[in-house]
């Protein structure tokens, strides 16, 4: 199947063009890419045809990914009937994707920032018309950067926009609030990194086999520091403005999908 993808400059399009080369998923030879400008982003990919045209990577494609932003779309015009859509965009819904680009063939794909590490979990949802094997296909295509996992229900799409697609956006807000606070107590600014850094990207790994709750558990019955830290924490709020924070972004998404 030839690929194509639109926005491949970007920094989400060139991620998924490497990954899906550097995997053996693709030959770079069936690979087309659009850019707006000669900017062909951070990775060269050698083979790859690259286009300013997005008719023509319609026409030379099988697969067209959409990898734009919800505001860019509006300008994105091609006939893609027969062909699948896969559309990268953050509360743009299928049956708006279709009627744009003449397809009832629509997945919707919501990858994070991890995409650039290839660490990506990337949930998507697939319209009636996509059969068994593309959506085979597409599952392949999108754990060339990560993990993926279908959803049965559209909606659940802009729920995973907080979810998942915010990437390494919560991590960092947690990271820099505890860096903020070590620097108040005298800590380095270069200490307290490293120290964080530790915690949220390296002891954060100890939940990858187990379930969080569990964790949390335990050191809470075990009395001691962490536990009187997360007590103190839950007892301010910490679980409900991480809900209020997952609410807001899927009503923002919500209110996109229907602009």
């Amino acid at each position: 199947m030839r690929f194509g993808i639109i926005g491949a400059n970007g920094w989400l399009g060139n991620a998924m063009a490497d990954a899906a080369v550097a995997s053996g998923f693709i030959s770079p030879s069936l690979l087309t890419g659009s850019a707006r400008s000669d900017n062909r982003g951070k990775v060269q990919i050698p083979g790859m045809y690259w286009t300013k045209n997005n008719s023509e990577l319609a026409e030379r494609s099988d697969i067209i990914v959409l990898s734009v932003r919800p505001d860019q779309f509006p300008a994105i015009e091609i006939d893609a009937r027969g062909k699948v859509i896969i559309s990268v965009m953050a509360g743009v819904p299928a049956a708006k994707i279709g009627s744009r680009t003449n397809t009832e063939l629509i997945v919707r794909a919501l990858p994070n920032a991890a995409a650039s590490i290839r660490k990506s979990f990337t949930p998507w949802f697939a319209s009636e018309g996509v059969t068994v094997d593309t959506r085979g296909l597409v599952q392949r295509f999108l754990q060339t950067f990560g993990e993926a996992a279908e959803v049965d229900e559209e909606g659940h799409m802009d729920y995973c926009v907080g979810l998942s697609g915010s990437g390494a956006a919560f991590p960092a807000l947690l990271a820099q609030a505890m860096i903020d606070h070590a620097i108040t107590q005298g800590l380095s600014v270069e200490f307290a990194r490293k120290a964080v850094i530790g915690v949220v990207v390296h002891a954060s790994q100890l939940i990858a086999g187990v379930a969080p709750s569990a964790v949390v558990n335990e050191m809470i019955e075990y009395r001691g520091t962490t536990a009187a830290a997360l007590t103190e924490m839950m007892h301010r709020g910490f679980v409900g403005t991480v809900a209020a924070g997952l609410d807001a972004a899927k009503r923002m998404a919500e209110g996109m999908a229907k602009s």
